[in-house]
This record gives C-alpha cells, sequence and structure tokens, in this order.
C-alpha cells in the first residue's frame, strides 16, 4: 500500500522572518539569469517572471528570464549542472525534474541532490479531479461509486505520463482501492478538450489547468487536493473533506548550481522570500492561480527532502520507467 501523503508545505512553507536566516549583504555588479525548462506562457514560466522582477528590485541588477523547453524541463536541469563558478545563473525547477525523474529516467545526465542546490520555494499548487460538466457525476461520492460499478469504464487522464498528476492519479486511487487504467497525454490541451467532449471520463491535473473551463461550465471539478478549498473555486471541498483521506501538493522552486558558493545561495534564498513576502508580489502570484510560498534556503532543503521521501515510494512502486 502506498503511504498517505503528508501536506508538507503547510509545515515548511509559509514560515514567520523571524525563522529565517539573516543573510550579509551583497553586491551583485551582472544581471542574474533565471532559466525555465518550458515554454513562455506556462504556469512555470509565469511563476519565472514573477519571481524574477521581485528578485531585481531586492538585489539590484536585472534577473533575466532565459526560456529553455525540451525534456519536460531536463534539458535545462542539465544545463545548470555544468554552470561554472562565479557565473550567477539560477533555475526555477519542480518535482518533476528534481525529483521524480532521477527515479524513472534511467539515462537521466544530472543529479539533483548532487548538481543543485536549493534556494527558495516560490509557489505551490495542488491536484485535482475532474469529470465532465455534461455527465451525471457530481460529487466524490457519486463518482467513487460509478468508479466501482464500472471498473473496466475507469480511465484517468492525465497530461503525461511519469508527470505529478499522473503519480497522484495512483495515489488516490490507491487511497480509494481502484484500479484505473492511466492515460496520458501530450499536455493539458488536447486532455482538457477530451474531457470537455466527453472522450475520456475523468482527468486529474493540478487545479490552475481545470478553473478556465470550470468556470465556463465545461468541465466539473470534484475534489482538490490542499488542505482548505482554494479561492478560486471555493464550492470544491478538499478531498480529505469528501472522504478521501489524502493531502498533497507540488511546488516551484528556485535552484542554484553546485559551483555557487553557500553564501551566495543564501543571500539570494533570504532575497527571493523577502521579496515574496510583498503583499502586491502575492498578488500577482495568486492571479496566474499559484500559491506564493515564502522559504529561505535552509527551509527549501528540508522541505524538498520530506517531499521526496514522501513520493519516492509512490514512483518506484508504480513501476514506471523511462530509458534504456
Amino acid at each position: 500500500m502506498i503511504n498517505r501523503l503528508k501536506p508538507w508545505l503547510l509545515a515548511f512553507g509559509l514560515l514567520p522572518a523571524s525563522m529565517t536566516v539573516n543573510a550579509q549583504p551583497m553586491q551583485f555588479t551582472e544581471p542574474v539569469t533565471l532559466t525555465v525548462g518550458y515554454v513562455p506562457g506556462g504556469a512555470s514560466d509565469n511563476a519565472a517572471r514573477i519571481v524574477a522582477k521581485a528578485l531585481a528590485k531586492e538585489i539590484g541588477v536585472p534577473v533575466v528570464v532565459e526560456n529553455k523547453p525540451g525534456g519536460g524541463g531536463r534539458i535545462a536541469a542539465a544545463e545548470l549542472k555544468n554552470i561554472k563558478k562565479g557565473q550567477h545563473v539560477l533555475m526555477l525547477g519542480n518535482p518533476a525534474v528534481t525529483v521524480i525523474a532521477p527515479i524513472v529516467f534511467s539515462d537521466l545526465n544530472y543529479d539533483p541532490q548532487k548538481d543543485f542546490k536549493p534556494v527558495s520555494l516560490v509557489t505551490e499548487y495542488s491536484f485535482a479531479l475532474a469529470v465532465p460538466a455534461s455527465g451525471a457525476i457530481h460529487s466524490m461520492d457519486e463518482f467513487v461509486h460509478w468508479a466501482k460499478t464500472n471498473p473496466k469504464q475507469l480511465n484517468i487522464g492525465v497530461p503525461a505520463t511519469g508527470s505529478l498528476p499522473h503519480f497522484f492519479g495512483l495515489m488516490l486511487a490507491d487511497r480509494l482501492e481502484l484500479k484505473p487504467e492511466i492515460v496520458g497525454y501530450k499536455g493539458s490541451a488536447q486532455l482538457l478538450t477530451d474531457l470537455a467532449g466527453g472522450n475520456i471520463p475523468v482527468a486529474i491535473d493540478t487545479l490552475d489547468t481545470f478553473i478556465p473551463m470550470a468556470r465556463s461550465g465545461k468541465v466539473r471539478v470534484l475534489g482538490v487536493s490542499s488542505e482548505q478549498p482554494d479561492s478560486n473555486l471555493p464550492d470544491v471541498p478538499p478531498f480529505h473533506k469528501a472522504g478521501v483521506d489524502i493531502r498533497a501538493t507540488g511546488w516551484n522552486a528556485v535552484f542554484a548550481p553546485a559551483s555557487m558558493n553557500d553564501e551566495t545561495v543564501t543571500y539570494l534564498g533570504e532575497a527571493i522570500s523577502k521579496a515574496l513576502g510583498d503583499p502586491t508580489v502575492q498578488k500577482e502570484i495568486r492571479s496566474v492561480n499559484l500559491i506564493p510560498v515564502q522559504a529561505n534556503a535552509a527551509q527549501t532543503r528540508e522541505a524538498i527532502e520530506q517531499f521526496r521521501k514522501q513520493w519516492e515510494p509512490v514512483v518506484r512502486e508504480s513501476g514506471f520507467k523511462v530509458g534504456k
């Protein structure tokens, strides 16, 4: 059985300033680069641009976002590994690149635990389960009844095989004692189209992905993985309040190459955490359907380690592998 995922970001994410380390001020004379392993306009890119603008105000030099899409973020990660000492290059990373990839890709050419240094968590997000709005399922209870009555029809669409929504789907199915067929898509766009059209009966993705179609009445979100209801869809209950004892969040965090000295990492972690304490910045982050998180480098390392301990067994138990 898969162990229950704990709401670890509640413990490590939103911490009072009095608990942070006071890093020594540093003088930057050249721009800082923040790489993103995805195309412009997506959730990671949106988060990176908000963080870059806020960080630039704190450190007094431009922070330039560079998109290096490909390989589900792994190309940007591999490039970060090779950054030389003295270069101020950072990466906005997520669990898919830093926790899941080392387990499922046998030919991965970087080791997140050796090649990167966590700098600061910046956002978190929830997962959600949705069905076509035209269907007869209106609640988690009704979904579970349908799933157990029609096991051969239980196909759950996810944005990609090997993605965090894929593994959250396995956790949820384990909790509900279901055995679904996971159907991987090539991104969220086609998944949403098929869900709204009734071509796939159920979908699991990040909550922000479903919000536009839920608001327009094309899909129905039945539950979210957060501790509390999301302000964007306040009538949708958290799973644990709908009879399913599960809580989970994903995140975006800034990483530095291992070549960056610890003093700089600590300073940048403090600067990002301070920048994200600005209510205006928090409002910007919430406007793209993400949740702002403040954490310095030490807190980020601990939080990611806890996340790794909770998700690694799920991924390994799935047997999912890519590559040789």
